[in-house]
């Protein structure tokens, strides 16, 4: 049983790792930065300690200080959550070997999942299919992989080998333009996860990004919660997911879900770990990566299926078997999920820096919302631009549209620009209410024209309206108020007339 546990992240998923925690009885103990100093992750757990500067290589990327906050609250455990050090498998060697539990993977299995480039060897080797790429060849230089970069074939992705989310990952359409993108994603990497490798993938076209769910126990059991639908993606980060996906049917389901397992099962993993796809127009799927970590869009899975991935997590860390069976999952209705981020969909997305002034969240049946933030907190320029993730449920995929339609309706953020316009225009689209997209679909296909135009005519009509209210204001503030004859108020003189007439 643990007492203690230190969540070594930010932000909304701390939260969450907050509640699972004290749900189970659990204390808990936050770190942060001096930029997350009145975060709310700080104010929900039971003690917190500074790691130092805003900057994440000077804070959250800290595994030294993080262990020697660890050490002196008495922690029994680090949740990692995901980013940061989620995948470094040197941060969950150091946790054991300071009588710590990790809640996570083994660090042999990080190592070997974690190098994206290792994994694909790994799977290889037990029979699962992958796409053509790097693999197997360890790390590379740059002119190693100028020279196979033809072989191939173009477009090609280069990815780092360590982390996720999109950083250090490039798309090359040609060799006289992947010089330049080598030493970008390598920057990026660097910076990200403290890893500079990268390796070669070919870009499958057309194709869907559909990620298997696992949970795998210390007793040797392994299961799959379903797949989730993360193809609505911007410059490689995903923006929108879905469970369970519109283009899987029930016999593809348990064709991915068992290579998912087998895959798992090949680097004796353990924990909640998830195996990304990319799923083409034949419905052949290969395999991406792996995910050794809590996977951002957990909650829609956790919608569909009713079990709470992180309490799993901690159970397992604590020795204890699956609290389900393969048999025992069921899948109930649909699950969307809409990353909030302080960015503008006007303005090709830029982040939006600010302090937070007003938050109104959508509740009502089959609405949930992960969150970090509140009214009076600062949006930095120091960490991921997420605000909020707004995950809603219903018994089909049109009931849950229209619910978060609705949600969407009901959010209101101010102090800082968000893309909540670019969701709205996204639950208005055709081709998305059809499940007809893929990952291209967002920047090939998808335009904010549209929206765009509305957002000018009422920009339009509140600059009238303000412009209205300020001659009001200015003929008002000019009207002089002679002081009245009399030297008392009118009540004053009422009450003297009575007096009087008694």
């Amino acid at each position: 049983m643990f007492k203690k546990v230190l969540v070594a992240n930010r932000g909304e998923i701390a939260v969450r790792i907050i509640r699972a925690c004290r749900e189970l009885g659990i204390d808990t103990v936050a770190v942060y930065s001096e930029a997350d100093r009145s975060a709310l992750h700080v104010r929900y757990a039971d003690e917190a300690y500074l790691l130092g500067p805003a900057p994440a290589r000077e804070s959250y990327l800290r595994a030294d200080k993080l262990l020697e906050i660890a050490r002196k609250c008495g922690a029994d455990a680090v949740h990692p959550g995901y980013g940061f050090l989620a995948e470094r498998d040197d941060f969950a060697e150091a946790c054991e070997e300071a009588d710590m539990v990790f809640i996570g993977p083994k660090p042999s299995s990080i190592a070997a999942m974690g190098d994206k480039a290792e994994a694909r060897a790994t799977v290889i080797r037990a029979g699962v299919p992958v796409v053509p790429g790097t693999e197997g060849m360890g790390n590379m230089t740059d002119e190693a992989l100028l020279a196979k970069a033809p072989q191939i074939g173009f477009p090609l992705l280069i990815k780092a080998t360590a982390g996720g989310g999109g950083k250090g990952m490039r798309e090359v359409k040609s060799l006289e333009e992947m010089p330049d993108l080598l030493q970008s994603a390598r920057r990026e990497a660097e910076s990200s996860f403290g890893n500079g490798n990268v390796y070669l993938e070919k870009l499958v076209e057309g194709a869907r990004h559909v990620e298997i769910q696992i949970l795998a126990d210390t007793h040797g059991n392994v299961i799959f919660l379903g797949e989730r639908e993360c193809s609505l993606q911007r410059r490689h980060q995903k923006l929108l997911e879905e469970a369970l996906s519109p283009a899987v049917d029930d016999k593809l389901r348990k064709a991915m879900g068992d290579v998912a397992v087998k895959a798992a099962k090949a680097v004796d993993y353990v924990n909640a770990g998830t195996i990304e796809f990319l799923l083409d127009k034949d419905e052949n799927f290969y395999f991406l990566e792996m995910n050794t970590r809590l996977q951002v869009e957990h909650p829609v899975t956790e919608m569909v299926t009713g079990i709470d991935i992180v309490k799993e997590q901690i159970r397992i860390a604590r020795g204890r078997a699956l609290s389900y069976r393969q048999e025992e999952v069921r899948f109930n209705g649909h699950a969307i999920e809409c990353r909030i981020n302080a960015e503008d969909p006007y303005n090709n997305f830029m982040p939006s820096t600010g302090r937070i002034t007003q938050s109104l969240l959508p509740t009502g049946p089959g609405v949930r919302v992960d969150t970090g933030v509140y009214p009076g907190f600062e949006i930095t320029p120091f960490y991921d631009p997420m605000i909020a993730k707004l995950i809603v449920w219903g018994e089909t995929r049109a009931q849950a549209i229209l619910r978060m339609r609705r949600a969407l309706e009901e959010y209101r953020i101010v102090g800082v620009k968000t893309n909540i316009p670019f969701h709205q225009t996204m639950m208005d689209s055709h081709r998305f209410m059809g499940g007809q997209y893929d990952t291209r679909f967002v920047e090939e296909r998808f335009s904010m024209d549209e929206a765009g135009e509305g957002k000018q005519s009422h920009a339009e009509t509140a600059a009238i309206l303000a412009t209205l209210v300020a001659h009001r204001e200015t003929e008002r503030s000019a009207n002089i108020v002679n002081r009245n004859e009399r030297d008392a108020s009118n009540w004053r003189w009422v009450g003297r007339w009575e007096r009087m007439h008694r």
